[in-house]
């Protein structure tokens, strides 16, 4: 299937997304990356992030936090334990979560404890700039 892929996102609740598409990019844990046609076979872990989708209408995005992403045989399926459409995303889960990793910095006592603080807060600082720059989700 070198003209597109079909691309799932499924998360517990319901089935987000089912359809061809040209391309579509993906938050893995050791970076975003980008599936078309056929693209070899992958699995990997997904982190907290944005799934772009270019298709004919241009481009749209999904929310996912959790699970991880198959690539086989021009299908990319990717099981998330949230996923949501950018329109039902909101900012304000992202602040929540900044909230947390600030306080989880300032409690943190051994050196082990602030860099993963540290870590959780830039991974969550970097997506609430990534909201902003695809202006995806409402400010609250």
């Amino acid at each position: 299937m070198a003209d597109g892929i079909k691309i799932e996102i499924v998360s517990p609740e319901q089935l987000v997304l089912s359809e061809t598409v040209k391309s579509v990019t993906v938050p893995g844990t050791e970076g975003y990356f980008t599936v078309m046609g056929d693209h070899a076979p992958t699995m990997t872990t997904l982190k907290p992030g944005f799934v772009t989708v270019d298709g004919d209408g241009g481009e749209r995005w999904y929310y996912v936090r959790g699970g991880f992403a198959e690539v086989s045989s021009g299908t990319l399926t990717v099981l998330a334990e949230q996923a949501k459409t950018g329109n039902d995303f909101e900012r304000s889960e992202i602040e929540a979560e900044i909230t947390k990793a600030q306080e989880a910095l300032s409690a943190a006592q051994s050196l082990e404890d602030k860099d993963a603080a540290q870590y959780l807060l830039d991974g969550w600082s970097n997506l609430m700039m990534e909201a902003q720059h695809f202006d995806i989700g409402a400010a609250h």
